[in-house]
């Protein structure tokens, strides 16, 4: 048997993490524990049904149980009894309704709470992106500040001068839909895009 090195005195197990990092983390562990903290009981119960739900062992029990409510319910007679429930199992068949119903309520509900979460997620991300662009824009700004202060030959850079503006995201939204890449809508309300030269 191979002896295992013991790791030298001093080096840590793992290497930590930045500190940018680490606060990113902690800030998502934070906005994911006040979220389940605003739920109520009744919440989460239907939270961890969902769960259970979303199992595939539920939908094995379902055909289990199911099978072996018919062999019992077939076999019956073979043994000079009555079946509980006879073909074609009108019992067994109220009872999977009355499951698929429940199961549907539940899922549904929890896939309602998980597309307000990711609605909450994507309106966050666009504050985030729109705030990023207009921090971006404020340095290029002042970049070109200090290049045209310094003693050199002040070209002018078209290039530049267009990265100075602010980004509409209402212009990029339209544009994106003229495009097509935005939003599908109806077929006759597309207008096909112009060649370059039409433009």
């Amino acid at each position: 048997m191979m002896a295992t090195m013991a790791p030298e005195e001093g080096t840590p197990a793992a290497a930590e993490l930045p500190q940018h990092i680490s606060q990113n983390i902690a800030d998502i562990v934070e906005l994911q524990r006040r979220d389940s903290a605003s739920l109520s009981a009744a919440q989460l119960r239907l939270e961890r049904m969902g769960r259970f739900f979303s199992q595939p062992g539920y939908l094995a029990g379902l055909f289990l149980g199911s099978a072996a409510w018919v062999a019992f319910n077939v076999g019956l007679p073979h043994f000079g009894r009555r079946a509980l429930d006879a073909p074609p199992f009108p019992w067994l068949e109220s009872l999977l309704t009355f499951v698929a119903l429940i199961t549907t309520t539940v899922v549904l509900i929890a896939q309602r709470r998980q597309i307000q979460l990711s609605e909450q997620r994507a309106h966050l991300d666009l504050q985030i992106n729109l705030l990023t662009e207009q921090k971006v824009t404020k340095i290029i700004h002042l970049l070109e500040e200090l290049r045209q202060d310094l003693p050199i030959a002040n070209r002018h850079d078209p290039q530049a001068a267009a990265l100075k503006r602010a980004t509409d995201p209402a212009q990029l939204l339209s544009e994106l839909q003229r495009r097509d890449l935005g939003p599908a809508s109806p077929p006759s309300a597309r207008t096909p895009a112009a060649p370059d030269g039409q433009r």
